[in-house]
């Protein structure tokens, strides 16, 4: 883990950026127009962003299985190894006891052929976020070492229409998921501002919760419903830059301050990593590497500030 993060944080922050987004079928009227909005949105959004981004959509007729494999196809010859990769279901789906399917028209995609898709992505750091009902059947189908998994529910059996989309994509444009006002979103923070949502969304209408939203990171868990960076869940999601705002979006646009931007993430990532293994180190040393990093981290921020 230690290595797999040491990889993440020397990352450079001018890689791109890929955006996959699939919306599969309603079935109704009113989810068709829903789910096509939702894809419409997140791309849009997608390509607001900052850096080097490729945003891409198949909705409704055109999210096909053999267009979704197209799709891959040309993205796997053009992704490279030091990039970011998210790639958002939205949709309905399906769990037999036995096989995950996200439901698009003709033959519907499992859990394997996703991860299948996902493999021959090179990309070192990659996103999930299956919004889709019972999509919780595929966390341990997608989990991998460097790739965050994000659930809508918490397993196959939740099988009703689902909201956390709705709220996943308000997050990237939500000045408030920016819960540590650092003016970037993460994975971590756009999953708890959805999940929040989502659990409010059922307590306003009086209903009984049909979805509860999952996150695993570490490749080999099954997933947790409150991650916590110091107890070693959402830690990598905590480190995945989704959008930016204010002057972090400006700096990222600007190659003179880029640096300056990747020298505060990564300093952010390691003051995380520290308080991670706080229990572990002796207490003086431990307030010494942090008082180091915080003061650096003030003088970057101070510099980006001008």
């Amino acid at each position: 883990m230690r290595a797999l993060l040491a990889a993440l944080l020397a990352l450079p922050v001018q890689a791109a950026t890929w955006w996959v987004v699939l919306a599969g079928l309603g079935g109704e009227p009113d989810y068709e127009q829903r789910f096509s909005a939702w894809a419409r949105e997140a791309e849009k959004v997608a390509r607001g962003g900052a850096g080097e981004v490729h945003a891409y959509s198949l909705a409704g007729k055109d999210a096909t299985a053999d267009g979704i494999r197209r799709l891959f196809d040309e993205l796997a010859r053009r992704v490279r190894p030091e990039d970011s990769f998210v790639l958002l279901l939205i949709g309905h789906g399906t769990f037999d006891g036995y096989q995950y399917k996200f439901n698009i028209p003709g033959p519907d995609v499992s859990g394997e052929d996703l991860a299948g898709l996902l493999d021959r992505i090179t990309a070192e750091r990659q996103l999930v976020v299956n919004t889709t009902s019972a999509s919780g059947a595929c966390v341990e189908i997608l989990r991998k070492p460097g790739r965050i998994v994000v659930t809508a529910t918490k397993s196959g059996m939740e099988k009703n229409a689902t909201v956390f989309a709705r709220y996943w994509i308000e997050a990237l444009r939500d000045p408030a998921a920016d819960a540590d006002k650092n003016e970037t979103v993460s994975a971590l923070e756009a999953f708890r501002y959805a999940s929040q949502k989502t659990a409010r969304f059922y307590e306003s209408q009086r209903r009984l919760a049909t979805e509860h939203p999952l996150l695993e990171d570490t490749g080999q868990g099954s997933g947790v419903r409150s991650p916590a960076p110091e107890e070693g869940r959402g830690r990598l999601a905590a480190a995945f830059p989704l959008v930016r705002f204010g002057q972090a979006q400006a700096a990222a646009r600007d190659p003179a301050r880029r640096a300056l931007l990747a020298r505060r993430e990564e300093l952010e990532q390691k003051i995380d990593l520290l308080k991670y293994q706080k229990a572990a180190m002796d207490s003086a040393e431990y307030r010494k590497q942090l008082t180091a990093l915080l003061v650096e981290l003030a003088r970057v921020n101070e510099e980006l500030e001008k």
